[in-house]
């Protein structure tokens, strides 16, 4: 692996794959609170292959030049209160603490290298398919959206990711779709009416707050 994709996977994913952890675990319950963060896919049961999750992330590609680092703005305090501002700077991310376009220098390249959904929907289907993965008795893809998504947006993340492996033998169980406000959970098996198969989960500010602080505290400890 080389020094680019090293630094990514040091002060980009980890972070991010701890927070779906936490998400998980406390909007759906403790059955997803002893994943062991690994790889291929990113979060497993810790001793048998029961649960797989591989945790991406989406963004139109025309927003990652409008994205801006935090401590270009660190005199902006009308826009950021002082205690947001300094704990990004501080920890170097800010996913589930601000809205905007502002993020923390950790979590830029992350960002930078990130595929619009239909396309990194493609990719990880492609990827199971190939056994990249291998096999489990629930696999889990998880996308961090960087913009929210309406409702109709993450039906249509879904019905394209059925479609997409409607005849692969490998396949996805779940699709979790995470914005800031947001996580959307889809239940990609078969045999569901369309009505069942989505549900959507408001994230409280104070909720955020506690994923932001508990992943870094995390990431931090490695």
């Amino acid at each position: 692996m080389g020094d680019k994709a090293e630094h990514i996977r040091e002060f980009g994913t980890c972070f991010f794959e701890k927070y779906a952890q936490i998400v998980l675990s406390t909007v759906l319950g403790p059955a997803f609170a002893p994943l062991v963060n690994r790889d291929r896919p990113d979060l497993q049961s810790p001793s048998d292959r029961s649960v797989g999750i591989e945790v991406t992330r989406a963004m139109e590609e025309s927003k990652a030049a409008g994205l801006a680092l935090m401590q270009d703005i660190a005199g902006l305090t009308r826009e950021f209160p002082a205690d947001d501002r300094d704990t990004i700077l501080e920890s170097g991310y800010s996913f589930g603490l601000r809205t905007g376009k502002y993020v923390g220098v950790n979590e830029l390249p992350y960002w930078r290298m990130a595929l619009p959904m239909r396309r990194i929907l493609e990719s990880k289907v492609s990827k199971a398919a190939s056994g990249f993965y291998g096999r489990w008795e629930s696999l889990g893809l998880f996308v961090f959206s960087k913009d929210n998504l309406s409702e109709g947006e993450a039906l249509k993340a879904m019905n394209y990711t059925i479609s997409l492996q409607k005849y692969q033998d490998i396949r996805y169980n779940r699709l979790y779709i995470a914005d800031i406000d947001d996580l959307f959970v889809c239940n990609l098996d078969d045999g569901l009416t369309a009505s069942s198969r989505l549900a959507r989960y408001r994230l409280t500010q104070d909720q955020r707050r506690t994923f932001f602080l508990e992943a870094v505290r995390r990431q931090q400890e490695g």
